[in-house]
Order: structure tokens, then sequence, then C-alpha cells
């Protein structure tokens, strides 16, 4: 026997003694998610946050995830992103920063879930030395259904 034949039914056969358990359907599920950029001068920045959540007769599942970036050409920019863990509850902070010799954008985006309330929100502010800042917030909540 080949030896990629013989990879190809000691695969199969692994898969046949899998014991597969079936998804149970969601009595209650939601999502949340919000985003933003900022832009100024020769700076960008961008965050985004997302969470879902589904209720099953076994209890709550959750998911979070959050990401970001930021640019320039001469300056500074950096990104962040930190996911907390805390039993039932989640938490994501992004935060993204550009910075070119006064003039800066920034993102941040913090993403929650907590049992049955989902939420998240993103601010963004940028700004030219001499000119008014231009600041921006999205939020979203939503909480699940009893049943």
């Amino acid at each position: 026997m080949k030896p990629i034949s013989f990879i190809a039914a000691a695969s199969i056969a692994l898969l046949a003694s899998t014991s597969f358990s079936l998804a149970e359907e969601c009595n209650a599920a939601g999502t949340v998610g919000t985003a933003g950029s900022a832009s100024a001068g020769d700076t960008s920045a961008s965050s985004v946050g997302t969470a879902g959540a589904c209720r099953t007769d076994g209890g709550t599942t959750s998911s979070i995830g959050s990401g970001g970036s930021a640019a320039t050409v001469d300056g500074k920019a950096q990104s962040k992103t930190h996911v907390n863990d805390n039993c039932d509850k989640l938490k994501a902070q992004t935060k993204a920063q550009a910075v070119d010799q006064g003039t800066f954008s920034k993102s941040r985006t913090k993403t929650s879930t907590d049992g049955d309330t989902l939420q998240s929100t993103t601010r963004t502010m940028s700004h030219v030395p001499g000119e008014k800042p231009v600041k921006s917030t999205t939020n979203q909540k939503i909480i699940l259904p009893e049943q």
C-alpha cells in the first residue's frame, strides 16, 4: 500500500470512529458590533469590535472579537487589543492611534458580553492643530429576550 493511501485510510478510520454531538438550537441569540475610523493629515486609525451570544437549555455561549490599525507617513502609530475572560463575562478593548507633529487620529472600541447583555461602543477623534477636533461615537446594546 502506498504511504499516501495508508494515511488517507487511517484518516477515514479516525473520522468514522469519532463521536459527534448534535448542536443545540438557540432559544435566544444576538450579535452586536461597532466600528469607526478617523483620519487627519497624514494619519489614520480604525477599530472594530463584535460580540455574539446564544442561549440554549444548557446555558449561554458567547464569543467576542476586536481589532484595529493605525498608520502615518512620518510619525508614530500603534494599535493594541486586550481581551478579558471572566466566567460568563467577556470584554475586549482595542485602541489605535497615529500621531504626526501634533496632527493625530485615534479610534477606541470597547465590546462586552455580560450574561444576556451584549454591548459595543466605538469612539473616534481626529485633530489638526489650529482646527476644531472631529469626534464620533457609535453605540450598540442588546439584551437577549427571556423565554
